[in-house]
């Protein structure tokens, strides 16, 4: 478990990551992370959870198309 304390940045508040997970995460300066609403509170992550809701559909139809897209292809 790691403790992070919340710090002032300009007029916002802001929370500083530890080099240690900016690693584990594969984050840099000027990266994106995503925060959503998780059953045990907030989950963070560095995908786009609405990006990979959609490509789960896309697999979906794809799978359910093969057929179609093999011909498509040539």
């Amino acid at each position: 478990m790691q403790t992070l304390k919340l710090t002032q940045i300009g007029n916002s508040v802001g929370v500083v990551l530890p080099k240690e997970i900016l690693a584990r995460l594969s984050l840099e300066k000027g990266d994106t992370i995503y925060l959503t609403d998780s059953p045990n509170g907030v989950r963070i992550t560095t995908t786009n959870p609405e990006f990979e809701e959609q490509m789960k559909l896309a697999r979906g139809i794809m799978k359910k198309r093969r057929d179609v897209l093999a011909e498509l292809a040539k």
